[in-house]
């Protein structure tokens, strides 16, 4: 999107492109869906950390859609979800206890990978963002925003350590 919309680099605020919007919307309803599920199939000792993460995607992405401001912002944070590929593959390996294969092996590999440049970059730049840009975002969005980075980072770099412990310190 960014080579094909320049603009968008310069303005994540009020620049978007065709059918972002609806991309963002979207998101908002798996999430939604998601969330709900989780809520009606998992206990919630085992999963009140994603459905903590997915109230805050929600609130987040909820008001780039009702505004129709910070879908660009948004696009960048759905820059994450590519890693969510591989986070899922690595659960249905497990689930069909194929631990101590090749496949699960260069998963674990390509997840960390893509972990460290979709996950911890993309939350890093968005965190940079926002401080550069603090003077531009109104206060009430910029502490929504604040918020949620100071939830999201810290979440996925604990994640992260236990990725690493679990598929390479074990």
């Amino acid at each position: 999107r960014f080579c094909l919309h320049p603009g968008l680099s310069e303005d994540l605020v009020g620049t978007h492109p065709p059918g972002a919007h609806s991309l963002v919307a979207v998101s908002v309803g798996y999430f939604l869906e998601d969330f709900v599920d989780m809520l009606c199939n998992q206990k919630f000792h085992q999963s009140w950390e994603l459905l903590f993460h997915h109230s805050v995607v929600i609130v987040c992405f909820g008001i780039a859609v009702l505004l129709h401001q910070y879908v660009g912002f948004a696009l960048v944070a759905l820059l994450v979800e590519i890693n969510s590929i591989f986070l899922h593959l690595r659960q249905i390996l497990l689930m069909a206890n194929l631990v101590h294969t090749t496949c699960y092996r260069l998963n674990s590999i390509i997840n960390l990978g893509t972990y460290v440049v979709f996950r911890i970059a993309t939350l890093a730049w968005m965190t940079h963002w926002l401080f550069l840009n603090r003077e531009n975002v109104p206060p009430a969005t910029y502490a929504v925003g604040t918020v949620g980075m100071a939830i999201m980072t810290p979440m996925n770099i604990i994640l992260f350590y236990r990725l690493l412990r679990s598929d390479f310190f074990k």
